[in-house]
């Protein structure tokens, strides 16, 4: 049983791509990388995926998803991180009531950061093929009010991310996969 986390590597037009989509990469090897330094070891496998060409049609994600789709039953939950790694609000949630009813518990750990907010809809170019055959989906949400500022410009380098800020998309990002790889059944679909 998988559960996945996942960015993209999206620099294809202007800049360095370090925001868009290198920070929701970045976050998602964080994720696992502190899981590992902490000794833990969830129920779940969890998996990184660094996608390829989300601008180009989603032709990685739909290669990913034909590769793996005939074990669809498997994956608990897919998660992409692609509006920047800004101050986070909370994750974007797709799936059952009862699922989501999980997910705002999860969300609960997060309360010493300010950051339990469970929004109606997950987004994600990459997991889209995944939230529609019924897999629970999940999307970080964070403050994009200079999101535009960055997205596909000159302007998208190293310098716009925030150390402190991506830290604490990491922290979501890795207590939400944690707990649910470790959690005793997969969440309801």
């Amino acid at each position: 049983q998988v559960v996945l986390v996942s960015g993209h590597l999206d620099s294809w037009d202007v800049g360095q791509g370090a925001m868009d989509d290198g920070g929701g990469a970045f976050i998602s090897w964080e994720a696992l990388s502190l899981i590992k330094d902490l000794g833990l070891s969830p129920k779940r496998t969890l998996r990184l995926v660094l996608w390829t060409g989300e601008e180009q049609g989603g032709v990685g994600a739909q290669q990913y998803y034909q590769l793996h789709k005939e074990n669809i039953s498997n994956f608990d939950i897919v998660m992409e991180s692609d509006e920047g790694t800004f101050q986070p609000s909370g994750l974007g949630f797709a799936g059952s009531a009862e699922a989501r009813d999980i997910v705002k518990e999860i969300m609960t750990l997060l309360q010493p950061i300010n950051v339990t907010d469970v929004y109606d809809t997950a987004d994600g170019t990459d997991i889209a093929y995944w939230m529609r055959d019924g897999v629970p989906g999940a999307s970080l949400r964070s403050d994009i009010s200079k999101y535009f500022w960055f997205h596909h410009s000159q302007g998208d380098t190293m310098t716009v991310q925030d150390p402190n800020q991506m830290n604490l998309c990491a922290a979501v990002w890795t207590v939400v996969s944690y707990v649910i790889a470790d959690m005793e059944d997969m969440l309801p679909r």
